[in-house]
This record gives C-alpha cells, structure tokens and sequence, in this order.
C-alpha cells in the first residue's frame, strides 16, 4: 500500500473554457453527517516503496528508468524534489480496439532437424543480402491492452495525469502529447485547462504511414495516415531549439559553384552591407555585381547553410519498416526517429542509467485484461448474478450467509486499487442499498488498503445496512494466476570460466498462451468463406482480400528451449541491485547477441561467465523474467 500521498495542484488554470461532459476527480470526498455535507481531501499522488533492481553504465549517471504507473513515479519524483525538463507520453487513443504485439519462438539449439530448416533459410536469405520473414510458423500474437474507454471515464484519467505530469515539470519544461483523431480534439481542450490557452506552443502533425498505405482499400473515407502531438509549455519562458532537416536533392543542386579549395556554395543576394565591407569582399572574390543587376550577390556556402526548418508538419520520419531492427511488433510502436526528433539527441549505446521498481501493484497486472478475464474462474463458487448491479461482479451461493454479492477492483483502472475511504463510501451509499433485503452479507476484494484501521472503523459508523462486509485480499488469487517459468541447466567449471547449459525451460504462461492462440485460429479457420478475407483494421477500414494459407497450429519441443529470449548472469550481487556482468540476447531470428555486440551466430543453448556466476536472470519471449540464484 502507499507510504503517504503527495499533494499536487488540483486548481484549474483561471480564465479557461472547460469541458463539462464529465465530473473531474478533484480529490475530494463529500458525504452527510448529520444533515451537514462534509468535505474531506480524499487523496493526492499515491507514493509506495521503490526498489532499486539494476544499474546500467556509469555508477553515477544520475538517469532513471522509473518502472510504475504515471502517478506514482510522479509522486516519487516530486517527493524527491526531482524537477524534468521535457515529456512526452504516448497514452492510449480511446480507439475503441484491442491491441496486441508479435512474439517469436526462437531456434531451438537442442533440435537438430529445427536447426537444419531454420538455418539453411536464414543462410540464404543472407546470402542473397535480403531479410527473411518466418513468422508463419514461429510467432503468435499476445493482446496487450485493450483501448476500450467510457469518454468520461478516459478524460478523468487523462486530467488527474496531466495534473501529476505538471507537478513535477520545471519552469522551462514543455510537454508533447501524442494522440490521433478519436480524443485528441478534447484533450486539446483539457490541456488549455490545465496548463493554460496561452502555454499552447505547437500542434504538429506525425505522418505515421507513408502515402495511404498499400494494403487498404477504402471506399467511402479518406485514409486515416496522421497523429498529432500536442506541445504545452510551463511558463512563458520556456527552452526550445531550432531543428534544421538536411536539404533535398534537388535543393542540394542550387549549390552548384564549387571554389578554390573544393568546398561547394552558390551566389545569393547580399542584401545589407556597408559600402567598406563591400568593397573588401569584392576584393577577394567573395562578392559581385551580375550584369544589369542593383545589388550584389554574394558566396553563400553549403556547410554554412544549416537545412531546411522543421515545421509543424512532420511527414519524413519513416516509420518502423517490417525489418526494422527497432521493431518490436507493438502495433502502436513509435520510431525512435520521432523521439530523436524531440529531444535532440536520442542516446542507444553507452546510456546509463538506474532502474527503479515501483511497488505499486503494476507487476500484478503486466497484461490487465487476460487477468480480469480469469478472474471470475479463479474465485471459487462465483456466478454471474442479472439481478445484481453491474458494480458487482458477480455472487457466491453460501449455504448459511446465502448469496454474497461480490466485488471486484477494476485492474484497468487504477483509481480503484486502493481501497480507502473515499472508495467504501461509494460502495456503502450507491451499491450497497440497493441490494435486496434478503442478502446478509458482502465480498469486497482489494489490492491495496490505504489505512485498515481506519477503513475498518469508517465501515462501523458508517454502514447504515444490514449487511456484513468481509474484505478479501485480491493479491492472494493473482498469485496463483501464473505459475513461475522454470528452467533445468548444468553449471559446470571449464577452461577459464563457467558454462551453463540449459537442458529445459518450461513457461506455464507462454504454454496457455500458444494453446489459446492455436484454438483461436483453428475455430476461424472453420468459419468458412469469411476466413478468407483479412477483419477490419483499428480505424474501421476494411483490407484489401488476401487469401489466408491454411493454419499449422504452433508446437512447442519437450525442451520448450524456443521460449527463451533473454538470459543475464550476476557474479557479484546475492541479491539486491542486479550487476549484470553476462548478457546473451536471442533476437527474432535466432541471432545471439552477446553484451550488447550482434553476431550472426545462432544460440546453442549455453553461456559462459569467467567468474562464478550467483544469480541468473531469464527472460522468455513474452517479456517475463524469472531469477535463478545458484
């Protein structure tokens, strides 16, 4: 649970047009005492415990990489007193689709006929200096999240996060803001609230696609091809540069005189001299008068000229190709392109930087909506009940208390994980009184309680019912939703160091995940006719047809080596901040890369470490990390 809350501004920017079509959450709890409406501050930005996990680089970078949601690592910040300088957040679009990413089997070292096909492709491909492409049999997709809003409920959220975001920006901060067509126009006028009209900088416009894009065919819209970033400033005073793109070729070829010493320029009018001045760069060729011509013109150079200037308009950042190395195959995945573009300077080898873990519950809701949809198996004996209100879940049938009413923290929404005071006052006065009178008792699951000793006795005076309230521990069923990667190796000493080799590896997460993925396919590969065509994309737009090869459902080896993507040895550290000392990444087509340097070897299933290793991180290819310590 949160060790205190931080308070931050909760005052809307004076003189600003507001929307009106939802209720703000301004922190504070109303309820009747009495016959009197007291007001009590419900909350400010929730601060947990943090856990420093690694260090990369430098010992003191003084760069962080903050792992938690965005008003926890607010509030961490502004507890610390740390002030930034530039943000920018890629929040969800409320586009009304799920989303999900691609996640690739890797060769697997133990599996000699594998090993034959896999490389034999590959070592063509290379060849041949071309890409090779073999998701058919070796990816599945995982959803990630689904961007599926009430608009009242997402602008709330949007505005206690810009709230946070603010708080901790310095006084020559801006902030970009990157959204598209379905809510940017309201966020628009949420940010002139909150930041004021008048800190509103830019509104660019991100060509995400380039022209149309091949594979639609639309017939009755023009293409969705754009985002749009949403610049906002602190203060008047702000810092902001200047960004030149090289010129084009055919600007490059006005450049088309060439001087003594090799260097390129072109004759440009001089348009404010003194006569002196003049006079002396005529004198050394650097000026003259062209035939019939009023003014002079003067050698302009081209390593003197800085490029074009970037405007609001931003349709050269190419987007993330299909063999990108960047690609990550996160369907709304931004190119670094674009970030290098806002902070002037993107750094990718030799960054340094500490890495916190927040503990505010985000490691329990890694993928949120696979796990509500577990839920209500995972609570045992609950039933979907059409009598009950859509704020409960669902009921338990108890032979002495009879049918308990459950509830159930949204994991999508974060305002619901603390349970507090503010929480049980709603559950006490909107969803508690109109149950029937027969009910005699109630189920409320939390993840996090704020003060049990005080919710407990707000939950005496309070309870004006009949009902008995029992509080369950949500975390003790979340546990149990995934069951530990494990994996069986062979430590041994060899010449000048260690060797590990992996014998297995088993993912029970990744097992279910594949198993639903291939029943998935196999049911829409029976629907017929239909299947033949691609379903629609996130903007509506229908494909064009493409006719699907038949499904080979995705096997994984008794070994199950394939699922590994990642694996970093400790030498050092027992336990606290990781010192990774050996690290060995398999990319997605099977190519170790080792310390950071990428080879063109394939993984054979072993690392090598000159020290004695002490703990071992493993990584599958779903992003899970497990710790091994030896």
């Amino acid at each position: 649970m949160p060790v205190k809350y931080i308070s931050y501004i909760p005052e809307t920017t004076d003189g600003q047009a507001i929307l009106d079509n939802f209720t703000r959450t301004r922190r504070v709890l109303r309820y009747r005492e009495n016959g009197k409406v007291i007001d009590r501050i419900k909350r400010g930005l929730p601060l947990y415990e943090v856990e420093r996990t690694e260090k990369i680089g430098a010992e003191d970078s003084g760069n962080l990489l903050l792992r938690g949601e965005c008003l926890s690592a607010c509030a961490y910040l502004k507890d610390k007193n740390i002030k930034v300088d530039l943000v920018y957040i890629d929040p969800p679009f409320a586009s009304g689709a799920d989303y999900a990413r691609k996640i690739y089997l890797r060769r697997n070292p133990k599996i000699a006929e594998q090993l034959a096909e896999i490389e034999a492709e590959l070592a063509a491909a290379l060849e041949a200096g071309e890409e090779v492409e073999i998701e058919e049999y070796k990816a599945f997709e995982e959803k990630m999240y689904g961007d599926i809003w009430h608009k009242e409920d997402y602008l709330n959220w949007m505005y206690e996060n810009l709230y946070a975001i603010k708080s901790i920006m310095s006084d020559t901060a801006s902030i970009y803001v990157h959204l598209d067509w379905h809510i940017g126009h309201y966020i628009k006028i949420l940010m002139d609230e909150v930041f004021g009209e008048n800190s509103f900088l830019n509104e660019i416009i991100w060509e995400r696609t380039y022209g149309a894009g091949s594979s639609k065919a639309i017939s009755n819209k023009y293409p969705q091809n754009t985002d749009t970033i949403f610049i906002y400033t602190k203060n008047e005073e702000f810092i902001f540069n200047k960004l030149y793109k090289p010129y084009s070729e055919s600007a490059l070829k006005r450049y088309d005189k060439i001087d003594e010493q090799g260097k390129r320029f072109k004759w440009a009018n001089l348009k404010t001299y003194s006569k002196t001045r003049l006079a002396e760069m005529i004198e050394k060729g650097e000026a003259k008068f062209n035939k019939g011509a009023r003014d002079p013109v003067y050698k302009y150079y081209l390593d003197e000229d800085k490029g074009t200037l970037v405007t609001n308009l931003w349709n050269d950042l190419a987007p993330i190709g299909t063999f990108s190395e960047e690609r990550a195959d996160y369907a709304t995945q931004k190119p670094e392109v674009l970030l290098e573009r806002i902070i002037k300077g993107l750094k990718e080898n030799g960054a340094a930087f500490e890495m916190l873990d927040i503990k505010d519950g985000v490691s329990l809701f890694r993928n949120p909506i696979q796990t509500m949809d577990k839920l209500k198996s995972l609570i045992v004996g609950l039933r979907n009940e059409d009598q009950l209100d859509k704020f409960w879940e669902g009921a338990i049938e108890d032979s002495k208390e009879g049918l308990m009413p459950v509830y159930i923290p949204n994991l999508l929404d974060h305002s619901t994980k603390v349970l507090d005071i503010p929480l049980m006052n709603r559950i006490l006065n909107e969803a508690m009184p109109d149950l029937a009178e027969d009910i005699k008792k109630v189920i409320i699951y939390y993840i996090d309680i704020e003060d049990r000793a005080a919710l407990d006795k707000f939950i005496s005076e309070k309870n004006e019912t009949n009902f008995k309230i029992e509080l369950r521990d949500l975390k003790e069923i979340l546990d149990d939703v995934v069951l530990g990667d494990i994996a069986e190796y062979d430590l041994r000493p060899v010449e000048n160091g260690f060797e590990i080799e992996f014998n297995s590896f088993v993912s029970d997460r990744l097992n279910q995940k594949i198993d639903e993925y291939n029943q998935k396919k196999a049911l829409q590969g029976k629907k017929g006719k239909k299947d033949l065509f691609d379903e629609e994309t996130e903007d509506g737009d229908e494909e064009t047809p493409k006719k699907k090869t038949k499904f080979k459902p995705l096997e994984i080896s008794d070994n199950g080596l394939e699922l590994i993507e990642f694996v970093s040895l400790d030498c050092t550290n027992k336990e606290g901040v990781w010192k990774s000392e050996v690290e060995l990444k398999i990319d997605k087509n099977s190519f170790v890369i080792l310390n950071g340097k990428k080879t063109k070897e394939f993984w054979n299933g072993k690392i090598f470490t000159k020290k004695n290793p002490i703990r071992m991180k493993v990584r599958n290819i779903a992003g899970d990390e497990s710790i091994i310590e030896f």
